[in-house]
């Protein structure tokens, strides 16, 4: 069955949820956060390395033409259970990949216990706060990407 692994940590509610909370999140910010949850990687992808995977994925979901460089990636492999945060220019400007790494570890940290949903939830909040103090929504903002969980 495909996506079993995937409904073992996460459900349609679930997905929901956190589709409201980047929604909630991004009324704060210019920046446009993504998730993206991954099963498993195919057998041709398994040389690269998770930041490599994520900033494939970045420019798949077409992250990197937002109009302030904004966009921001939380991506999540549950097959090896490795997380990464990937920031787009305008982001990696201001704040440095050391302060995405440490909201990354704390959501692994919720993972191990089992708190998969509170982990990405609370991730996207700490993200949210973060880029709303850099980059502040703007009174012309439009919501540039889909708030959509990618599975």
């Amino acid at each position: 069955m495909k996506n079993k692994l995937l409904y073992h940590f996460f459900s349609d509610d679930d997905f929901l949820d956190i589709s409201n909370k980047i929604n909630e999140t991004e009324k704060i910010t210019s920046g446009e956060i993504r998730v993206a949850i991954k099963e498993n990687i195919s057998i041709l992808k398994s040389k690269k390395t998770l930041k490599d995977l994520a900033t494939e994925e970045f420019y798949k979901l077409g992250m990197a033409s937002t109009r302030d460089k904004t966009g921001i990636l939380i991506y999540i492999l549950l097959s090896k259970r490795q997380f990464y945060i990937l920031a787009d220019s305008g982001i990696n400007e201001k704040v440095e990949q050391f302060t995405w790494d440490k909201i990354r570890d704390e959501m692994e940290s919720e993972f191990k216990i089992g708190n998969y949903l509170n982990g990405v939830i609370s991730t996207v909040s700490k993200v949210g706060n973060i880029l709303s103090k850099y980059f502040p929504i703007k009174q012309d903002d439009t919501n540039e990407l889909s708030n959509k969980v990618i599975v």
